[in-house]
Formats: C-alpha cells, structure tokens, sequence
C-alpha cells in the first residue's frame, strides 16, 4: 500500500471465504476453485504475475490477470471478486489506475507527517508470499 487511498470493493462469502483460507494458509481436503486454478497454472508453468484493476463501468469493476510464461505474457480478464484470492495464492500485487481511485477510492487518515505523490499505477495491497514460493 502506497498512500492513503483504499479502493472498497464488494464480494461475495465464496470469494470472501477462498481469501480468508489462503491467508491463513489452511489446507482444505479438496482444492477450492482458486486452488485448483493455480494447480492448474502451476502445472502448465503459467506464473501469475499481477492483477490490474484496470476498469469500472457504472459501478462494476473490471480486472484482468496477467499471467506469463516462458514465451509469453498474456491478460486474461477476471471477475474482481476473484482476481484477490488468486493474488493471495500466487503472492502478487493487485495495482489500479489513478482515474479509478479518483472516482471509486476513499481516503484514510493520514498517519504519518509526510505524504509521497502517487504512481501511475498504485499498489493497493502487499504480495503474501505464496505457499511453497520463494
């Protein structure tokens, strides 16, 4: 997190709860929806290396995942809602544009004397290192 702003966006107890798992890195006996992507992903060796929220038409958020392999980057786009619990499992950052903060952030208290301008493109949340990832 870079600066001050937060981008409040809503989800739904699924998304909710496939976040909640990975952070606290429980293991359920069978691989939830965004386990099995990264399965998926990792046998393949696709790394997914950011998520960009990179839109948001008449309320609704729109994110793509960038991914890339040995030969290629590609943007896949994805639901918002699930863009977060996958970053939480491949411990990449989650960045967004300055119009979209501009139109849907919110601004938290300042904490600290000093305020440093804002990138581009500002990081919303810290990369969780992912399990078994170094």
């Amino acid at each position: 997190m870079n600066g001050l702003r937060r981008l409040p966006i809503v989800i739904g107890g699924f998304e909710a709860q496939a976040i909640a798992v990975a952070l606290e890195k429980m293991h359920p006996s069978r691989p939830l929806t965004h386990d099995l992507m990264k399965n998926f992903m990792s046998a393949f060796t696709i790394d997914l290396q950011e998520i960009i929220i990179c839109d948001l038409q008449e309320g609704i958020f729109y994110s793509k995942l960038v991914c890339v392999s040995e030969h290629d980057t590609v943007e896949i786009d994805s639901r918002t809602s699930d863009a977060p619990a996958l970053a939480v499992r491949f411990g990449c950052p989650i960045y967004t544009y300055e119009h979209i903060l501009d139109s849907a952030g919110i601004l938290m208290e300042d904490s600290s004397s000093k305020r440093r301008n804002p990138p581009q493109r500002q990081r919303l949340a810290p990369p969780k290192a992912a399990p078994g990832k170094t």
